[in-house]
């Protein structure tokens, strides 16, 4: 049954993509942050999905007529610049095979991030590639709210097995991730049942975020918190409701979420985490060592044999900074950093110069809500490897998008009423189709 509704959905979704690239960059972004591909057994497991994908994309892209964004800004060179350095590791890795596999894998994903911008010419279809991320991670979200609030909380959530969010950890980053998105497109919408529905899926998610049991994850929500706080125009007003909602949320959870959380503190006494301090050493000792780093997924036996200080202990870099430095060097280590930066700092030059313009309000609330996911990312995944993971790299997309569509006055005025006013993704929306057809006859 899965086989078949996969391969429906595929099938309804890909051919008209033939003709729209953005419609392919939906897809992709589906099949990468979903995964929905891994939750079938039949025969839809020797379908290949991505690759068909990749094609259509490539195909539509460049022979479709339809207009397309320039792809070049300062994130998406520096975003280029890591991804030929990527390269260039690849070639001295310390575990030659599992490098250039990974380097496969996140070619294709940075391909498709300069497919998705160029195809998101306009705002409609923007707001549509938000809808597939808060639908492909959000699913997990949801459905991992109630497997908390039905078990108590005693039970971890867990991600989709076999991809970059399989474990409890990595899940509840995606979660805490994709929360802020749906929060813009609650923002955005006027329909008073998907607002309610995505307040649901908020809530939802949140208790996620907590059922996972993830340290890296409740530190994630702090930051997020005293970011939110401190944007917060009433502060009082939102520091109330905070703690409200904090203290049910908090009375709710199992004494077993509250051990594991007390270890946070206790670093010294717990496993995993002198194993991390363990490979974070390694890793800056592989970055002093070797200008190149040690290549993608370089944390093997004889590597911790060579760099780490307990090399009985070996384990992932579990960081997305030390996964960098470590297997990039300290030059992809500082493209990496840089480019997080520089997508943070264009997103608040988003929101300081149309905050207050009410046709591009849209943008400014996009670009803070981006701002809000890197700090899930930022912090969290300080204690997770997901630096070559598809989500931070859709965000700096996001603000790319944001930035060039904000930019063009032409875009704004054309595009009006607001996407939320058609309550579906563009791609499946028989009614925004006959408007943009409209659109071109005139």
């Amino acid at each position: 049954m899965r086989d078949l509704l996969l391969v429906a959905i595929f099938g309804a979704a890909i051919i008209p993509a033939l003709t729209r690239p953005y419609l392919a960059a939906y897809i992709w972004a589906w099949l990468g942050l979903m995964s929905p591909q891994r939750q079938v057994w039949s025969f839809a497991t020797s379908i290949p999905f991505s690759q068909l994908t990749a094609v259509v994309g490539l195909v539509s892209l460049l022979l479709g007529k339809q207009r397309k964004l320039n792809v070049m800004s300062p994130e998406t060179t520096l975003l280029l610049l890591l991804v030929i350095w990527t390269c260039i590791t690849t070639i001295f890795a310390l575990n030659p095979l599992g490098a250039q596999e990974e380097l496969e894998r996140f070619i294709k994903i940075q391909l498709f991030i300069f497919i998705t911008i160029a195809a998101m010419s306009d705002r409609q279809k923007l707001y549509g590639l938000v809808w597939v991320i808060v639908l492909s991670i959000g699913f997990y979200g949801a459905k991992g709210g109630l497997f908390t609030i039905l078990t108590g909380g005693h039970h971890q959530v867990l991600g989709p097995a076999g991809t970059f969010i399989g474990d409890n950890n990595t899940m509840a980053l995606a979660n805490l991730m994709v929360i802020p998105l749906m929060r813009y497109l609650h923002l955005q919408e006027s329909n008073r049942w998907i607002r309610l529905g995505l307040l649901a899926a908020m809530l939802l998610t949140a208790a996620a975020v907590l059922g996972s049991q993830s340290r890296g994850a409740f530190l994630g929500i702090l930051a997020i918190g005293l970011f939110s706080w401190w944007k917060s125009p009433g502060k009082l007003g939102s520091s109330l409701i905070v703690a409200v909602v904090a203290t049910l949320i908090l009375t709710f959870m199992p004494q077993t979420w509250w051990d594991k959380m007390d270890t946070i503190g206790n670093y010294e006494e717990d496993g995993s985490a002198q194993g991390r301090l363990n490979a974070w050493g390694m890793a800056i000792k592989i970055a002093n060592d070797r200008l190149v780093g040690g290549g993608a997924r370089a944390a093997t036996g004889l590597t911790c044999a060579q760099y780490a200080d307990n090399p009985n202990v070996c384990v992932d870099f579990h960081s997305i900074y030390f996964e960098m430095l470590g297997e990039q060097g300290w030059i992809g280590f500082g493209l990496f950093v840089t480019l997080g930066l520089l997508t943070w700092f264009r997103c608040a030059t988003i929101v300081n110069q149309y905050r207050d313009d009410p046709e591009r309000q849209w943008a400014a609330n996009l670009a803070q809500m981006v701002q809000v996911s890197l700090i899930g990312y930022g912090t969290s995944g300080a204690f997770l490897g997901l630096s070559y993971w598809d989500f931070p790299y859709y965000l700096i997309a996001l603000a790319v998008i944001t930035r060039k569509l904000s930019d063009n006055a032409t875009d704004v005025a054309e595009h009006t009423p607001h996407p939320s006013s058609h309550h579906s993704i563009p791609a499946l929306a028989k009614k925004r189709k006959r408007e943009e057809i409209t659109t071109t006859k005139r």
